[in-house]
């Protein structure tokens, strides 16, 4: 593998931007996570989120384990910080054994009151690019909270509503979520440490956001409905906590190309839309 990093700016907005050859390995090993083949040539939609990524000095970690400062950097000290959905427009597929590159900026930023405070959503934008055209638009959504402040972990009001047919599941516990916080180089302690999982306010170890997301788009994926041309958008709704069965199935509630994740006690945890993009 050859790669690089370097900092830039872009229209005036801080940029990080990396290049490194796309190489099978990782997607083999997330295809071991997933039990099933890995691909062959190229990689499957939402697969680039185990690559391209920034791997931080152990000094550049705070005492959640995200980085201290960079793209995004929290908005203020103890800032706890969560994932809230994000949206991936797929142009064409990474191909093995070519180099791309990934160039990151944040968008947009925006201040807000919530239940448990204040809240500052942040919008971070990385632009995908191989063999000189976009490959990938990847829009995700971080919002930082209050240090102290609690989350609703409760069973919603749709705990008691069956899942539609034609799932997905993946059975999830301390092993999964190790190992794919390691392949997304993701030291958040919430997924690997229960004591301060606690701390931030939650019962048990977190299921990563992304990691519910990649199932949705592995449902559409399976499916046999191609990504490519298309805007994966998909939201948390509420924490997924512990270990469990996690399982993925149409959501009911669309009239498009759409999935939902469902935790173990049958309450929706997070959803998604697959619509055309436009030009």
């Amino acid at each position: 593998m050859t790669s690089n990093a370097a900092a830039a700016r872009q229209g005036g907005a801080p940029t990080s931007r990396r290049t490194e050859l796309i190489i099978p390995e990782p997607a083999e090993a997330l295809a071991g996570l997933l039990d099933i083949d890995p691909p062959s040539e190229e990689l499957p939609a939402l697969w680039h989120w185990i690559y391209l990524l920034e791997r931080r000095r152990q000094g550049d970690l705070g005492p959640d384990g995200h980085p201290t400062h960079g793209i995004p950097a929290p908005p203020g000290p103890g800032r706890l910080r969560m994932f809230a959905g994000g949206r991936v427009s797929m142009h064409t597929p990474l191909r093995f054994g070519e180099p791309a590159t990934r160039t990151t900026r944040v968008i947009r930023t925006a201040e807000k009151e919530g239940k448990s405070g204040p809240l500052t959503f942040v919008t971070v934008r990385s632009d995908i690019e191989q063999g000189g055209r976009l490959a990938i638009a990847d829009e995700q959504d971080i919002v930082y909270r209050a240090p102290g402040s609690t989350l609703p972990t409760k069973p919603s009001t749709t705990a008691e509503t069956p899942a539609p047919t034609g799932t997905l599941a993946l059975d999830v516990d301390s092993v999964v979520l190790f190992r794919f916080s390691a392949l997304t180089y993701n030291a958040h302690r919430i997924h690997y440490d229960p004591a301060y999982a606690a701390r931030e306010g939650y019962p048990g170890l977190v299921v990563h956001g992304p990691l519910q997301a990649l199932m949705m788009g592995e449902l559409i994926r399976r499916s046999g409905l191609p990504l490519a041309g298309q805007e994966f958008a998909y939201r948390l709704v509420a924490p997924m906590v512990g270990e469990q069965r996690l399982t993925v199935a149409p959501n009911p509630e669309e009239t498009c190309v759409s999935a939902q994740v469902r935790d173990g006690t049958g309450r929706v945890t997070a959803t998604s839309t697959l619509r055309p993009w436009s030009t």
